[in-house]
């Protein structure tokens, strides 16, 4: 639990320091741009958005998509290519009972609690110990990152569920609202949450974060998602269209968006035409889209040639590339070429 006890029927935790899980905020003149990435096995997130080491990359979903069962799937698959050792912090805030057997369950068949530390707040927890956990996930992180030397994925979910119970405390405390009944500092509040992600020069270690949020009513402009926005550097959308056609993980890789991936992959960490062929792949998709608009207008039959071949790449993408089985973990270079071979289908 957030109160640091432990629930998984193992032997007392021993500490061996303590800290103030505020933390002090990260000097920005000691901060070291981020490089190299963490491989998540998702040619999607690899390939287009690829998630760089000091990073924070949120996943932006809503109610009923199957966000859980990625970040479970990013936990079980994420890993480092060079030398060095990997951990993984994962904080649950204001989960359902079965939810978080769903995760505990499939950590322990998969033999990946070895590398995984657990925090988890259930919704019948109080709504403090809420607050508390994301906190306490990155207090672990940043020892782990900055005093071991570990390259260190922190994944915190649901961001939603931690800006309501900072409304709830809000308004018991009776402060003025802001947008929406949230108080006027949840800006500040999620910065401080998301500015503690980062590396620090002369320490080998990284804290690379994804915060998972589900945007009420799949709106992106409300507060949570919107603030968040602003903060990070970048964004992973899930999309509802492509959830209800089947297709998994349901990414909308037109509204996402990874800032810091031109200088974290290329020659020295992937591939050298890596960077070109993301943007050839978002050009040609985005072509796609509007192919399928004028389908509806005209028909098919009535496309030209090169927008027929627009359909069939847009289409083989979206069953190849972005679809991907549950157990499917594809390595760095078969995302590169599994998009190469998309990519020749093009005039």
């Amino acid at each position: 639990m957030v109160l640091g006890q432990a629930i998984d029927g193992l032997e007392e935790i021993f500490y061996v320091e303590e800290r103030d899980i505020n933390s002090k905020p990260m000097n920005p003149v000691a901060r070291k741009y981020p490089r190299n990435y963490i491989e998540t096995g998702i040619s999607c997130i690899d390939g287009l958005m690829t998630l760089i080491r000091g990073q924070k990359l949120p996943i932006f979903s809503g109610s009923g998509i199957n966000h859980n069962e990625l970040a479970e799937r990013i936990i079980r698959q994420a890993n480092i290519k060079d030398e060095g050792d990997f951990a993984i912090v994962f904080g649950l805030m204001g989960a359902e009972y079965e939810t978080a057997q769903f995760f505990r369950k499939n950590f322990e068949e998969n033999n990946v609690l070895s590398k995984v530390v657990m925090f988890q707040n259930l919704s019948n927890d109080s709504a403090i110990e809420r607050l508390l956990t994301p906190k306490i996930a990155l207090t672990c992180a940043e020892y782990l990152a900055f005093d071991l030397g570990m390259q260190v994925l922190v994944i915190l979910t649901d961001m939603t569920a931690y800006a309501e119970a900072l409304r709830e405390i809000a308004t018991l405390k009776e402060e003025i609202p802001s947008r929406k009944g949230y108080p006027g500092y949840l800006y500040s509040d999620f910065a401080s949450i998301y500015e503690r992600a980062g590396m620090i020069k002369d320490r080998p270690g990284s804290i690379t974060q994804i915060p998972i949020l589900t945007m009420p009513n799949d709106d992106i402009a409300h507060p949570i998602p919107d603030i968040t926005g602003y903060i990070t550097e970048g964004q992973i959308v899930l999309s509802r269209e492509l959830y209800q056609r089947g297709i998994t993980p349901p990414i909308n890789i037109l509204d996402s968006l990874s800032r810091l991936m031109k200088d974290g992959i290329g020659k020295e960490y992937t591939r050298e035409n890596h960077v070109k062929m993301a943007d050839q792949i978002f050009s040609a998709y985005s072509k796609t889209q509007e192919a399928r608009a004028l389908a509806k207008v005209l028909g098919e039959a009535d496309l030209t040639e090169e927008d027929k071949k627009y359909l069939e790449f847009g289409n083989q993408f979206e069953q190849r590339f972005i679809n991907q089985g549950l157990y499917d973990r594809r390595p760095m270079g078969q995302t590169l070429d599994l998009a190469e071979e998309l990519l020749a289908i093009l005039p």
